[in-house]
């Protein structure tokens, strides 16, 4: 279906606008494509448009210019946002300490009919969905075209808290169709205006935009146990991003810690202090807007909520629209990593974070590496080992000695530690400037958390992503380490992986044989206590890492 779009009467909205400024944005010719204007008071009127910013003048913002846009709008609620009647246009203030508006950002409100085609059966599948993304991704506009949609053949209410959905004024916009809006005076009276829909007004849809505080975080869970589909936005970029919001969380489930007993822990081959999953998500499904043509769909929020607390990764759909306008559905496939050594067990070597969709007929991309997962995830996946393909390892040459440079894209790393790691090797490394140059990306978990654009980019050509937990020369080394299958060359380094392999062999035996519950080992790096874990596995024996670097040692358990 080929999608069309409606800009909101953008003339409306140029002439609330200083005339200069106004003029400025016509002289762009870029209506299509921008977002919204911007006017701080003493800098320079900026435009935002999807590809980046432009400056409209070469001249300050007065006070006269932001007054002359206020007296041409509606008043301005306590979320200080205002509109413009009959139109989905939002003007939003900054105010100083005193209350005065020395700042608006001017939004441009579209409506655009053929959004939710992507998504169409799962709206109307009855079904309680979040729609999560960052601000500016698309989220009220793919909301907004929901509630039409399900109007046509549903008793649908919007709770508009901003009037973002409906537009400005008694009046909703037209692209709501038949759908009834309730507006709420006030955001922090939203959950009850919620409730009120669901007691008052015999809805069977409600479509809510931007669920952020946890009364309306309860209130969903309500009018979701009353039989009612519940279709609402949040900010984030991911599941996880949600999962760590302390806010938030309820509406997927919620998570809590929980002791387990010792021999559970032991069964499950983890700490005795796990989390979990606390109740059943208040949505079925939840969608990661990544752009306005991109989606993943996670089709059961318990599953993936459950894989991602045991550090695995959650069972999703992609859903893309190509340049042509067709709609692609796809099935992202993981990498498995390669078995390490002569061990009978299946050998993790990392989580996998990242996707990249599979066109038919195409070659699977290699996909990132990381840490040891526990002995009960090995067993739980034998079973499906006969049946899964078996891949190559990357085409990188393994072992210390002369190689091709690894090209490195690193993002948020310090690039003398990174060299230096490299050095430690033995192995050269090119750090690149340019994505797509790069073998690899390698990044630290607070900068893949937010998920840059850059990160977005090397998803999408299939650039394996590699996480370090913190910007430290350890972590980075372990990281290097995964990426080539290397050893540190050091003095002694062959001798020193021997004695520490013949130790944890000598350990070994004395469990087997009934001599001890545990050895602990002594400290090595982590290149050798990797060997050690998998010697350890080779006899269905769990071990686990304890200390601090350069300290760290392995202590071997009784099954």
């Amino acid at each position: 279906m080929t999608q069309f779009q409606i800009t909101d009467d953008l003339e409306a909205l140029l002439n609330v606008l200083p005339p200069d400024i106004a003029q400025a944005v016509r002289d762009q010719n870029r209506n299509e494509a921008l977002l919204e204007v911007v006017l701080d008071l003493g800098r320079y009127p900026e435009a935002r448009y999807t590809d980046g910013e432009v400056t409209l003048c070469q001249r300050e913002v007065t006070e006269t210019d932001l007054q002359y846009v206020v007296s041409r709008i509606g008043e301005f609620d306590a979320d200080n946002r205002a509109g413009i009647q009959r139109t989905l246009h939002r003007i939003s203030a900054i105010r100083n300490r005193r209350g005065n508006i020395i700042g608006l950002t001017c939004r441009v409100g579209r409506a655009v009919y053929g959004t939710i085609d992507i998504i169409k059966d799962i709206i109307l599948s009855g079904k309680n969905i979040l729609l999560l993304g960052r601000p500016g991704v698309g989220k009220t506009t793919m909301l907004r075209e929901a509630a039409r949609v399900l109007a046509e053949h549903k008793r649908v209410v919007i709770v508009d808290t901003s009037n973002e959905i409906g537009g400005d004024g008694d009046i909703p916009h037209p692209a709501v169709g038949r759908a009834r809006r309730m507006q709420v005076p006030k955001p922090s009276l939203q959950h009850e205006v919620m409730i009120e829909a669901v007691e008052n007004h015999m809805p069977e849809v409600i479509i809510i935009d931007e669920i952020g505080r946890e009364l309306e975080a309860i209130a969903a869970r309500t009018i979701a146990e009353r039989g009612v589909q519940l279709i609402a936005t949040a900010h984030g970029n991911t599941l996880e991003n949600l999962l760590m919001n302390p806010t938030l969380s309820d509406l997927v489930g919620g998570v809590e810690s929980v002791t387990l007993s010792d021999e559970e822990a032991r069964r499950r081959g983890t700490q005795k202090t796990v989390l979990e999953r606390r109740a059943p998500p208040t949505f079925d499904v939840l969608i990661e807007i990544q752009d306005r043509q991109r989606l993943l769909v996670h089709h059961d929020v318990a599953a993936s909520v459950d894989a991602l607390l045991r550090g695995q990764q959650p069972d999703v759909e992609l859903r893309y629209r190509d340049a042509e306008g067709r709609i692609h559905i796809e099935k992202p496939r993981f990498r498995r990593a390669t078995m390490v050594g002569k061990s009978p067990l299946p050998f993790w070597r990392g989580e996998i974070i990242a996707t990249t969709p599979i066109a038919a007929g195409e070659s699977l991309p290699v996909l990132p590496r990381g840490r040891v997962e526990r002995a009960e995830a090995f067993r739980e996946e034998m079973a499906e080992e006969a049946s899964e393909v078996r891949w190559e390892a990357p085409a990188i040459p393994s072992g210390n000695g002369p190689r091709r440079p690894l090209r490195v894209y690193p993002l948020g790393l310090a690039r003398n530690r990174l060299q230096r790691a490299a050095g430690t090797f033995g192995t050269p490394i090119q750090i690149v400037e340019d994505l797509g140059e790069a073998d690899v990306v390698i990044t630290t978990k607070a900068h893949y958390r937010r998920h840059p654009r850059a990160l977005s980019e090397a998803e999408g050509r299939g650039i394996p992503i590699y996480v370090v937990r913190s910007n430290t020369a350890t972590q980075i080394e372990s990281c290097l380490a995964d990426i080539l299958n290397l050893a540190p060359v050091e003095a002694g380094g062959e001798d020193r992986l021997a004695q520490a392999l013949e130790e944890a062999e000598a350990a070994i035996r004395k469990i087997l044989a009934g001599e001890a519950r545990y050895v602990d080992l002594s400290p090595q790096n982590a290149y050798i206590r990797r060997q050690q874990h998998l010697l350890a596995r080779q006899y269905n024996l769990i071990s686990h890492s304890y200390g601090k670097e350069p300290n760290r040692y392995v202590r071997i358990y009784a099954e």
